[in-house]
């Protein structure tokens, strides 16, 4: 099948910690094909890890590992200026902890993506980028790495022999160069449901999105996110369902 035709959904799942809970896993669990689920460090817990791996491996959902800066109280959304080895070393450190509970769970750990502050550092930053890689690369090659179409991270990440994943935001709002909008900044989120609808279909059928300052910039995406914490994300993530399947997508794994 044509790639312009046939799409993952990804979302951010297992980001509570605790007694504190964000989204609702199972019902994003029954809409999307792949899970990146928090290991631990900007968000998650072990309890949270093993249930919503779990529960994707009941639905037939691949899981994904959502690694991130050690910052809780952040969110994993501030960024931390590591060193090489430290920052390989805790993804790594991330890697092992879901790929545990993915086998208690009878599933497997299928790809990795950053989350947050790393997912954007990674995408210009050759040394953090560099680090993602190396422990991918390290702990098993044969992952894939969810990331931004012509970033460092992909770059660097196909240097390695591994295979950079290219991904769209369907909640997030993008600059002229196809970048991210910061979260600090207007326009960094879309909510409105039918307008993250539209960018949604738009990306999986002509494989562009429409920037804040109304350019169309091209997106070649593998994969379509859609963000757990997102206001009314359950509601929002079917009516992208729906739509991309109406439009004759097939919703599918990337791995």
């Amino acid at each position: 099948m044509d790639r312009s035709h046939s799409v993952d959904l990804n979302a951010d799942l297992g980001e509570g910690f605790a007694i504190w809970q964000l989204g609702d896993d199972e019902a994003l669990l029954d809409v999307v094909t792949s899970a990146n689920v928090a290991c631990g460090a900007h968000a998650g817990d072990p309890g949270t890890m093993r249930r919503v791996c779990i529960a994707a491996a009941e639905r037939g959902v691949a899981v994904g590992a959502q690694v991130g800066y050690r910052d809780l109280a952040g969110f994993g959304r501030r960024r931390i200026d590591y060193a090489f080895a430290e920052l390989r070393d805790e993804v790594t450190y991330q890697l092992g902890a879901l790929d545990a509970f993915c086998r208690v769970a009878g599933t497997r750990m299928r790809y990795v993506k950053p989350h947050g502050a790393l997912y954007n550092v990674a995408a210009v930053d050759h040394t953090q980028a560099a680090a993602v890689v190396a422990a991918v690369a390290e702990y098993n090659n044969a992952l894939p790495v969810l990331c931004l179409p012509g970033s460092m991270l992909a770059e660097l990440a196909r240097e390695a022999g591994l295979r950079p994943v290219a991904e769209g935001f369907a909640d997030r709002g993008y600059q002229p160069d196809g970048t991210l909008v910061p979260r600090t900044a207007p326009g960094a989120l879309v909510t409105a449901t039918d307008q993250v609808v539209e960018r949604a279909v738009r990306m999986a059928v002509e494989q562009v999105v429409v920037a804040v300052d109304g350019s169309v910039v091209p997106c070649p995406v593998e994969s379509i996110c859609l963000h757990g914490d997102t206001p009314g994300a359950v509601t929002m993530a079917r009516q992208v369902r729906a739509a991309l399947l109406a439009t004759d997508v097939k919703l599918t794994p990337f791995t």
